[in-house]
């Protein structure tokens, strides 16, 4: 070391050393202190082994929802240690378009949005979700999962939905054949509710629905291979619970859809 040689060879006392070599006399005692980073690796393998596609983003939003005694920059060296980041996509860059913003509703049990999801198990047999969510919290209401969903079976979600949680004022949905039949409107005439069918073509129209299916198969479709449709059933039955009670939504102010609603009405149940 330089401070260290002239002081040695040259009798040069240590302030004077530190002076010409333009080092700070403080680094001379610097040791570096051991660092105790086991509850934090602990807590993000076992939040990555239970939803392997979340970012460090909903990593932090989880630490701090649970009341961790980690920062950000603790949780961030760490998350990059074990080379859990994941590389992000560039945004890509669109022409100014004009927005048409969805209302969000105001209290729960106001309107719903469906949609349906393919996608396949590992024998190449080919299976449909039919989801649906509450649009005032986001929240997952059901995901109903099998080779073939015709308007019979929606109408039969559907109805066991409104003797748990009531009928909605409206239910938002595209035009997909099951959802143009005739047995579904008149199912829906008869429990008082509107069904607003969006413009062909216009996806955005029915976003909260698009963005939840997106999560979905981000979170659980692509990230598993599927057996059964019984594996599929199960594994989508413990992720929907894990999303409504306990992965923060960053739309809600970044806490879970569930705990949203109890905190702006305490007294509903259902």
């Amino acid at each position: 070391m330089v401070v260290q040689t002239l002081v040695d060879e040259h009798g040069m006392s240590e302030r004077r050393a530190c002076q010409a070599s333009g080092i700070a006399r403080s680094t001379l005692r610097y040791r570096a202190v051991a660092r105790d980073d086991s509850g934090v690796i602990a807590f993000i393998q076992t939040h990555m082994a239970l939803n392997p596609r979340h970012g460090f983003g909903l990593l932090y939003d989880s630490a701090r929802h649970q009341g961790k005694p980690w920062g950000k920059t603790v949780l961030w060296r760490v998350y990059c240690e074990l080379r859990l980041n994941l590389p992000r996509r560039g945004k890509k860059r669109l022409p100014a378009r004009i927005k048409q913003p969805l209302q969000a509703a105001g209290q729960p049990n106001q309107g719903w949005s469906c949609d349906f999801m393919a996608d396949a198990l590992w024998s190449g047999r080919r299976f449909r979700t039919f989801n649906v969510i509450d649009e005032f919290n986001r929240e997952g209401l059901r995901i109903e999962v099998d080779t073939s969903l015709p308007a019979a079976r929606v109408i039969r979600a559907l109805n066991e939905l409104v003797e748990v949680r009531g009928a909605p004022l409206s239910i938002r949905l595209d035009n997909g054949p099951e959802f143009i039949a005739h047995a579904l409107a008149q199912w829906a005439q008869s429990k008082g509710i509107a069904l607003n069918h969006i413009q062909p073509g216009k996806p955005t129209q029915n976003a909260y629905v698009e963005r939840f299916n997106k999560t979905y198969r981000t979170e659980v479709l692509d990230c598993y291979v599927f057996d059964s449709l019984q594996e599929v059933r199960d594994m989508t039955a413990d992720w929907l619970h894990r999303y409504n009670h306990h992965r923060p939504h960053e739309a809600l102010g970044r806490i879970p859809p569930v705990e949203y609603r109890v905190k702006l009405f305490p007294n509903l149940y259902f």
